[in-house]
């Protein structure tokens, strides 16, 4: 089967640019940007094991769809004619190679750059700046609000009501009795949905530190980023692209520092030389030994 016929089997379609969510005349670092984000979904070290088989064909047909697009030939003649270069093998064997380009283009996120950020982002002009877009957004609805903020607990309510209260004396949003006249039986009710959050959040946790402790390679290399954001309690912030976007672009390799994008051709070059050096050696040795296999007809 083609990547074309691939990518509509998996992706609906066979326009790549719709598959990565761009335009055609994109630049390289947004489809750097937007295969990063993509193949992060179906990244096969970061899926169930229920859907690892289908997330590897998908993570495959991105890496090809990624290697075409950011090829000035390749993707000429796919602007052009609609053609993709398939000289590749999609094969399981060539997963190993898709994964290995694929951490040598995106750092990954840690726990700790999580911690970091939310260290800068707590208090910070930005955070201020969400937190009055949630409260117009949210018509003043504290629920919306926390839904909407990341890193929000129960426990900030003081604080971002302490700063709402002096956005709406000093006249920059109105004032919205939902949130200055809040039934006390609709806190309780939230109130007990975030420590049921909490607990959620020990047991992820928990479930990421024993990983860790069997194998800190194996842990940090298959630590999901989702499970990371979950057990940070950023898993309400509905707008999780928003979220997603300002990680990447701290930590994950999306800054404008024009990092070079990986050379697929001549990875693939230096994989094969490499195997026919190793082939080379093990003749010698088999020579050396007095074992000579030959070849059957």
């Amino acid at each position: 089967m083609s990547t074309l016929e691939l990518c509509e089997k998996y992706f609906e379609t066979r326009d790549v640019y719709k598959i990565l969510g761009l335009a055609k005349d994109a630049e390289e670092k947004e489809i750097k940007k937007a295969y990063h984000k993509l193949s992060l979904l179906v990244h096969p070290d970061r899926v169930p094991e229920a859907q690892k088989e289908e997330s590897t064909e998908k993570f495959k047909v991105l890496s090809k769809i990624y290697q075409v697009l950011t090829d000035n030939q390749k993707r000429a003649l796919y602007d052009e004619q609609g053609v993709l270069d398939d000289d590749d093998e999609m094969s399981s064997d060539k997963l190993n190679t898709w994964l290995e380009l694929w951490s040598k283009i995106f750092k990954p996120i840690s726990e700790e750059d999580i911690s970091n950020y939310e260290k800068e982002y707590v208090g910070s002009e930005l955070e201020r700046t969400d937190l009055k877009k949630a409260y117009l957004g949210g018509k003043g609805c504290i629920n919306h609000i926390m839904s909407h903020v990341p890193f929000m607990g129960v426990e900030d309510e003081p604080r971002f009501k302490e700063m709402i209260s002096k956005m709406i004396a000093a006249g920059e949003v109105p004032e919205y009795k939902i949130f200055t006249e809040e039934p006390a039986a609709k806190r309780n009710k939230r109130h007990k949905k975030y420590a049921r959050e909490e607990r959620e959040s020990k047991v992820i946790k928990e479930r990421i530190e024993r990983r860790r402790e069997k194998d800190d390679e194996a842990a940090e290399s298959s630590a999901n980023l989702e499970e990371l954001i979950l057990s940070r309690r950023c898993n309400r912030e509905s707008n999780y692209n928003s979220l997603m976007d300002r990680l990447l672009k701290k930590y994950g390799g999306d800054s404008d520092d024009n990092s070079p994008t990986v050379d697929f051709s001549s990875f693939d070059k230096k994989k094969k030389l490499k195997k026919k050096k190793q082939e080379k050696k093990e003749k010698i040795n088999s020579v050396k030994s007095g074992r000579i296999n030959k070849s059957r007809s």
